[in-house]
């Protein structure tokens, strides 16, 4: 005969049987009982999985080893961890089989100390939703062992001005050019921009250590990237400064593989909106530039190379934990490059005055502006003076910086009062062919006072290696670090 069709029957947690009429989203509670015949499952609904444990590929020793966690009905902050290490042959040998013995650390972020170097690590991640539910672990080991450091780095200085996360009234901004490995790795690079730098300190694998070391090291509440490869954002950048308590927020150029980040700390700000743009499209069909857009379009060898350009200004509107009447408009960009180009950053800054202005002046009336980025100006260009005078001239002799011919001659202004937080250091860029002062936080002068500028790196240790980038400094810049406080 036919076997018997067990019992099929659903208890919820407290015992009770569910009707069969109750919809299945209703049903299948945490902790029901499903019976079939004589067998008893327990209903769990979403747990917590982890979908992804990556470690980075190249470990250095005395450098934050921050894993890639992405998990599903969990969080990383209430995930479990434990790190393993290799253990030692006995006698040099090749031991058989492979045996791990348990470190001290069962935090995110493990650094490894010297003793660690030539073994290999293993992370052991169970993932957990903060309501003490745990779901599989998951275990991934090293591809490498773990290497030597380069010893002291540029930063290491800097780090002890900045061992604690500033006061709740104040606000620790960085601007950092952290250099794309787009531009790097390239031959023209390592053989005439770079040829200083030893080829294994250009890597983007041993240039992402220093960065992470660098970055973790400022407890910064504000941080805002340029020259951020999208892979390098979401790969290495936002899970380790995730695991130091800051959100990140990216803006790719269109045409490039690189664009801009902005972090801030969970803990002292909510993102309200964000309000990013590219230059040449929104000269184009923005109403606020219509005025600028037909300036422009007299000049029309200018106008072609400024809608050619596809940079971007990434505006985020925060508003402080602490006190929500404080909000903060911060602004991140990276202007055209070219030496000559003067009258194309000219054009590109006043788009960027006018779409701020709209942030700042009309949806949230009168917030304090902080803007960072790599203007690609010294303190003697027209853009540095537009951005800190509020105006520019139509003779000034930036609008010919490419010769008559590309003349683009207009009188612009801004509304604000702007300041640059850090000053004119002498240079923030460093490289065998030049150096200069190219990187700004300016600050709204009115509403922002500075409380203290970390000093730049010393001008022998940047010459250390002759420039920069080197063995322990993982860019061709310098990040730029204020401490800022409500006026």
């Amino acid at each position: 005969g036919e076997a018997a069709v067990p019992a099929v029957r659903l208890f919820s947690r407290d015992g009770a049987a569910v009707a069969e009429e109750v919809p299945n989203a209703a049903a299948w509670q945490d902790g029901a009982v499903l019976h079939i015949g004589d067998a008893r499952y327990r209903v769990e609904r979403n747990p917590p999985a982890l979908t992804e444990l990556r470690l980075p590929r190249s470990l250095l020793a005395g450098f934050p080893v921050c894993p890639k966690v992405s998990a599903e009905f969990a969080a990383p902050q209430h995930c479990l961890f434990r790190w393993f290490r290799e253990q030692r042959p006995a006698g040099g040998g090749d031991a058989a089989g492979e045996a791990w013995v348990e470190t001290a650390a069962a935090e995110r972020v493990f650094t490894p100390s010297n003793a660690l170097v030539g073994l290999r690590l293993k992370l052991r991640c169970t993932p957990g939703d903060g309501e003490q539910r745990y779901g599989p672990s998951l275990e991934v080991e090293s591809s490498g062992p773990v290497e030597a450091g380069p010893g002291a780095c540029t930063f290491d200085a800097r780090h002890l001005y900045t061992r604690k996360v500033c006061g709740r009234d104040s606000v620790r901004a960085v601007s950092y050019n952290i250099l794309a490995d787009t531009y790097a790795q390239t031959e023209f690079s390592r053989t005439v921009l770079y040829p200083y730098c030893a080829p294994y300190a250009l890597e983007i694998d041993y240039r992402q250590n220093l960065l992470k070391k660098e970055l973790a090291g400022y407890s910064a509440d504000l941080i805002c990237l340029q020259e951020v490869d999208k892979s390098v954002f979401v790969d290495s950048l936002a899970p380790a400064l995730d695991a130091f308590g800051l959100e990140g927020l990216f803006r790719i150029k269109e045409k490039q593989h690189e664009g801009l980040a902005t972090f801030y700390r969970r803990d002292k700000f909510s993102l309200l909106s964000q309000h990013d743009i590219a230059f040449s499209e929104a000269l184009l069909s923005e109403p606020l530039h219509k005025e600028l857009c037909e300036q422009l379009a007299k000049y029309p060898l200018v106008q072609e190379k400024v809608l050619q350009r596809s940079s971007v200004l990434q505006v985020s509107v925060l508003q402080s934990t602490a006190d929500p009447s404080r909000k903060l408009c911060v602004a991140n960009t990276h202007l055209y490059w070219h030496p000559k180009g003067g009258n194309i950053r000219l054009i590109q800054i006043a788009v960027a005055m006018s779409h701020i202005g709209h942030v700042a002046c009309d949806l949230y009336p009168s917030i304090p502006v902080v803007f960072c980025g790599d203007f690609n100006s010294t303190p003697s260009s027209g853009t540095y003076s537009f951005i800190s005078s509020g105006g520019i001239a139509e003779d000034h002799e930036d609008w010919v910086s490419n010769g008559e011919e590309e003349r683009c001659s207009m009188s612009l202004s801004h509304p604000f009062q702007l300041l640059s937080a850090c000053g004119e250091p002498a240079y923030t860029n460093y490289v065998g062919g030049f150096h200069g002062c190219l990187d700004y936080i300016f600050i709204d002068k009115n509403a922002l006072e500075v409380e203290q500028v970390i000093p730049l790196p010393s001008h022998e240790e940047i010459t250390t290696h002759q420039a920069l980038p080197s063995v322990s400094h993982p860019s061709d810049h310098i990040a730029l670090i204020c401490d800022l406080k409500w006026k």
